[in-house]
C-alpha cells in the first residue's frame, strides 16, 4: 500500500497550478495526479445510477404506505357512503371514493414514514457524503515528505487535506473510493503526537 496525501480544489486551473507548485517543490510527475470527484449520488456504483443500493430514508415507506392505504380506504369509504346517502349517488361513486382515498392515503402514509426530521420514529440514517465534490489533487508521498506535500497543497489553496493509504499505479490513485470516509491529515498528525 502507498501513502497518499490529497486536497480538494474548486476548479481544474487551480488544481493544475497546485500540481505545478508540487513539481517546483521536487515532487515528480508520476507521483501527482488530479481528477474530478462527482457530486453526491453521481458515482454510478449501480447500472441504473446512484451510489447505494437503497435509500436509508425509504426504509419505512412500505409500512407507511400500507397504513396509509388502510386509513385512506376507510376514510374514502366513509366519504363515499356520506356522498351516497346525501346525494343518492350511485354505488360506483362510493367505490371510486374509497379507491381514491386508499391511493391518497398510501402516498401520505409513505411520505409520513420517510420524512427526515418527523416524529415517525423510523430512525432512518440518511446517506452522508464522505467528501465534497471538486477536483482532487493526490500525491504519492513517503512518511518523510507527506507534511511537505500537505503544506504545498494548503498554500496553493487546497482544502480538506487528507491522508490515505491505497494502490498507486501508473501515476494515479488506482483504488480511490469516493464514498470512503477520508482521514484529515491534521487528525492523523494529532494521533501521532
Amino acid at each position: 500500500m502507498s501513502l497518499i496525501v490529497a486536497a480538494r480544489f474548486t476548479t481544474f486551473p487551480a488544481a493544475e497550478e497546485a500540481a505545478q507548485k508540487l513539481f517546483n517543490a521536487g515532487f515528480v510527475e508520476e507521483d501527482v495526479t488530479l481528477f474530478f470527484v462527482n457530486p453526491r449520488g453521481q458515482h454510478a456504483r449501480f447500472p441504473i445510477g446512484g451510489d447505494v443500493h437503497t435509500d436509508a430514508g425509504a426504509k419505512g415507506a412500505p409500512k407507511g404506505a400500507g397504513l396509509g392505504v388502510t386509513v385512506g380506504a376507510v376514510a374514502g369509504a366513509i366519504i363515499g357512503v356520506g356522498i351516497f346517502a346525501a346525494f343518492s349517488a350511485p354505488l360506483l361513486v362510493s367505490v371510486i371514493a374509497a379507491g381514491v382515498g386508499a391511493y391518497i392515503g398510501s402516498l401520505a402514509g409513505a411520505m409520513w414514514r420517510t420524512r427526515k426530521d418527523g416524529d415517525a420514529g423510523n430512525g432512518a440514517v440518511f446517506h452522508q457524503e464522505a467528501r465534497d465534490s471538486g477536483v482532487l489533487v493526490a500525491v504519492h508521498v513517503s512518511p518523510d515528505n507527506q507534511l511537505e506535500a500537505a503544506r504545498v497543497l494548503r498554500e496553493a489553496g487546497g482544502v480538506s487535506i487528507e491522508r490515505a493509504t491505497g494502490r498507486w499505479q501508473q501515476g494515479r490513485w488506482a483504488d480511490f473510493d469516493p464514498l470512503k470516509q477520508p482521514v484529515p491529515l491534521n487528525e492523523y498528525s494529532e494521533k501521532r503526537a
